[in-house]
């Protein structure tokens, strides 16, 4: 079974699903995480959306490179959660379906170039304060007691 995370879904409400690859990117005793100023400023793991005939690999090294500028390698995997929420910024509730890898950020090749992204690394301590989703706190979490 998959677990859930967050908020109940709404009676009454059409939930589109969305699938999207996630990672937990440990570098030099830090973890690179993504913050994003719109629609609310929040700390999150990189990662994001797969796109229409995209692979979930794929759709991570994008993500990550448009996030935080970096690619990335050593790729396992490591968890798959569900979400549902609001996604305002595409005028839809969504059932997100979140699959988490674990990596490492590989090298830097310039700034993200997402909108309103900026590549933050914190201490693994620091990394589990700011992560506001819970499902990616409780597989942090997890990667982090080993």
């Amino acid at each position: 079974m998959i677990p859930r995370f967050g908020e109940m879904p709404r009676a009454g409400r059409r939930y589109r699903l969305r699938p999207g690859a996630y990672a937990i990117l440990l570098r030099d005793d830090r973890i690179l995480l993504t913050h994003q100023t719109c629609p609310v400023p929040d700390y999150q793991l990189p990662g994001g959306g797969v796109e229409a005939g995209e692979s979930l690999t794929a759709a991570l090294h994008r993500e990550v490179f448009e996030e935080t500028g970096w690619t990335i390698g050593g790729l396992q995997g490591f968890g798959v959660y569900r979400r549902y929420c609001d996604m305002p910024e595409y005028d839809m509730q969504a059932e997100k379906l979140c699959h988490v890898w674990v990596g490492r950020p590989i090298l830097r090749r310039g700034a993200p170039t997402e909108p309103g992204h900026s590549a933050c690394w914190f201490t693994p301590a620091e990394a589990l304060q700011r992560i506001t989703d819970p499902g990616a706190r409780h597989f942090l979490r997890r990667f982090l007691r080993g």
